[in-house]
């Protein structure tokens, strides 16, 4: 069992090391890009990768106040559900309204990794493996899909 300090500081330090091996990465655009905290340029959309004691996931996070607003942004998003797969050559959970660990709601296109641990250095390299062609996957579908949410730029 972990102490939260211990947890906190495993967690950072796997991303740290994460954010330091995909550094060289460029964007889709050929940008330097932090890839750890990636920004759509969205308010209220966001490509989030987490990793607990179980489980790591990487999703497209829809989290403006009105779930109104959520529904549509998840509507665009499946407009261009066949540009998602093929980008990341994966088929994604999609989930209208999530009550996320705040009790926040959010709507979420994601994919799950389970039985890793972020606190096991071990499942480092399967995390790794997990999240890196993933968000770069994300990055190159947004470059082409993001025009088409402009309506939602400011929310």
């Amino acid at each position: 069992m972990y102490s939260k300090a211990q947890t906190a500081q495993l967690k950072q330090e796997f991303w740290t090391i994460f954010g330091q091996y995909i550094a060289p990465q460029l964007s889709a655009d050929g940008l330097k890009i932090n890839w750890v905290n990636y920004k759509t340029g969205f308010k209220h959309l966001h490509f989030r990768m987490q990793a607990d004691q179980r489980n790591a996931l990487i999703a497209i996070e829809m989290a403006h106040p009105d779930p109104g607003i959520q529904e549509l942004m998840m509507e665009q998003f499946r407009t261009f559900s066949k540009l998602l797969a093929a980008s990341t050559g994966d088929a994604w959970e999609w989930e209208l309204h999530h009550t996320d660990e705040y009790g926040k709601t959010v709507s979420l296109i994601s994919q799950t990794l389970t039985q890793v641990s972020v606190l096991n250095k071990e499942d480092w390299p399967a995390l790794i493996s997990f999240f890196k062609p993933r968000i770069i996957a994300l990055d190159e579908f947004w470059s082409s899909a993001q025009y088409s949410f402009e309506l939602f730029r400011h929310g």
